[in-house]
């Protein structure tokens, strides 16, 4: 359906991003550690069938949330399944890419070399739980 730009609410940016992870006594510490996210909150489903935590940067400027549920069957996650690809993390310049490759080296994180593309360079890692990862920097 098109619309007349004037006439779609505005998106100011994405909130968050969540994603379900196996184990969060092992997924907690690796997005701390790795990423340097703080918790920001943390709280049990209404219907009780797991938790979840919101991670992030103090000002609640990028969140990520983990998710945890008793009917998870524990399988790897898969980008060719439906539903989440991968997640990007936006760095300001190329450098940062070579700092967090230093960073996923140093705690033992299995990464691509950074990828330098014409517009974007590019760093991919992945989770305790097989969801990829990435840092990107444009330009």
């Amino acid at each position: 359906m098109d619309h007349p730009d004037n006439d779609i609410p505005q998106i100011a940016a994405i909130n968050h991003v969540s994603i379900t992870v196996t184990d969060i006594a092992r997924s907690l510490p690796w997005y701390r550690d790795i990423l340097g996210l703080v918790n920001l909150l943390e709280e049990e489903h209404a219907d009780g069938s797991g938790q979840y935590v919101v991670l992030g940067k103090p000002d609640w400027s990028m969140c990520v949330g983990l998710h945890t549920h008793a009917a998870n069957e524990r399988e790897r996650f898969s980008e060719s399944r439906t539903g989440l690809d991968h997640l990007s993390f936006f760095v300001p310049a190329r450098a940062d890419l070579d700092a967090w490759e230093a960073r996923l080296a140093e705690y033992g994180v299995e990464h691509s070399p950074v990828n330098d593309q014409p517009n974007y360079s590019v760093l991919v890692f992945r989770d305790p739980d097989n969801v990829q990862l990435e840092f990107i920097s444009m330009g």
